[in-house]
């Protein structure tokens, strides 16, 4: 066999191993997202309203568990009279369905600036968290707002069955029989424990999983190049 001929043998060799390297990286898990217009239908002191909105649910490792955050690009429903910095406190509740079931209250600060009367009220961001209890794709959908002010108490609804926001991939710890998800977030916006959080869950998700993969690649990928190096330095002596 003529040196060049080995030459191109050996790369042929290191391209394969780097393709099998991008091909295991390729197939790591992610999450899946899309903001879904919610039509809310909300019962107030002085009747009833409705509004659209497009919600967005992000989410971020946390732990043992998931931090939720629910975001609303348009406001919902309005107020007769001015509602004063620090009058109006939201919060929520997120619909958990798939390979789990329950709810994830989430909540977040009162409103920074005076909304003005009979104006959209403009939802701040809301947060809680999510601990799985069974393992597979679990669907995170938008369920009932509830906007507290001035001692009053408004509902919404969603009227439209919305599909879900965020769809995840998620594992329990020893395969859980399930049961009610999560617990809400606190007045400040920050994530309170559920009452299965205690509960020691491996630290897995989307990019648990591109990690442990990607480091499984990279390995094919020195295995390859080693190999290479090592015919080369044979052929060489040989010819020697």
């Amino acid at each position: 066999m003529s040196y060049r001929t080995y030459q191109k043998r050996t790369a042929a060799l290191a391209f394969a191993a780097a393709l099998a390297g991008s091909a295991v990286l390729t197939a790591a898990p992610a999450a899946h997202a899309d903001v879904v217009d919610v039509n809310y239908q909300c019962k107030t002191p002085i009747g009833d309203k409705s509004a659209v909105s497009p919600i967005d649910i992000k989410s971020e490792k946390s732990g043992s568990g998931y931090k939720l955050t629910m975001s609303w690009q348009k406001g919902v429903s309005s107020s007769p009279v001015e509602l004063g910095k620090g009058a109006m406190s939201p919060s929520a509740v997120i619909k958990v369905g798939g390979a789990d079931s329950g709810t994830v209250n989430v909540s977040g600060p009162a409103n920074s600036a005076a909304i003005p009367a009979n104006t959209p009220i403009k939802i701040s961001d809301l947060s809680g968290t999510y601990t799985p209890t069974k393992s597979g794709e679990v669907t995170l959908t938008a369920g009932v707002l509830t906007i507290k002010a001035l001692g009053t108490t408004t509902t919404c609804t969603p009227s439209n069955n919305p599909k879900p926001s965020l769809t995840l991939d998620v594992t329990a710890a020893g395969g859980g029989s399930g049961g009610n998800t999560g617990g809400g977030g606190s007045s400040s916006g920050e994530p309170q424990s559920g009452p299965d959080s205690g509960a020691e869950l491996p630290q897995t998700g989307p990019e648990d999983s591109a990690i442990a993969l990607g480091t499984l690649g990279g390995t094919v990928l020195l295995a390859g190049a080693a190999g290479v190096l090592w015919l080369t330095r044979r052929h060489q002596a040989a010819r020697r």
